[in-house]
């Protein structure tokens, strides 16, 4: 028997339902403007995982996206329009946005892209200026 956890999420009307199995790669605050804009808030709060753990279980054919940039490819319920998901082939990881996954445990570890940031949060969390290294960044921390 396996220990390895399977979590599910949906849309904001539940016509797209989905899981995520195992334990995310990352979890953590983008900052950046594309997340604040596409988010309509002033953080993203995000949740990282590889793509083979995120399955798609209802709704496929409702899954709109849309990508501004090949870096991020945004995925919506075309029928109400909540946000799910963004998958970023450059990083080669899916971002599952942490609000849809209710019983995930959310554990952030980072703040990304805090250069940009417009609510500053004293958590006493990292604060990349952009990304990590390993990730392409230049993994400056900037000051809380």
């Amino acid at each position: 028997m396996s220990d390895t956890k399977t979590y599910n999420g949906s849309c904001f009307c539940g016509a797209v339902q989905f899981t995520v199995t195992g334990e995310p790669a990352a979890m953590g605050y983008c900052h950046c403007e594309s997340c604040r804009h596409w988010s309509a808030g002033p953080v993203n709060a995000f949740s990282l995982w590889q793509p083979d753990a995120v399955k798609v279980t209802q709704g496929e054919d409702k899954i709109g996206t849309y990508h501004k940039t090949p870096n991020s490819y945004r995925k919506w319920c075309q029928s109400c329009g909540g946000h799910i998901f963004s998958e970023h082939p450059g990083m080669g990881l899916t971002d599952v946005y942490a609000a849809v996954i209710p019983d995930l445990q959310f554990k952030p570890a980072v703040h990304v892209n805090y250069q940009e940031t417009r609510l500053r949060i004293k958590d006493g969390l990292p604060k990349l200026k952009d990304f990590p290294k390993e990730m392409g960044g230049s993994g400056v921390i900037l000051e809380e």
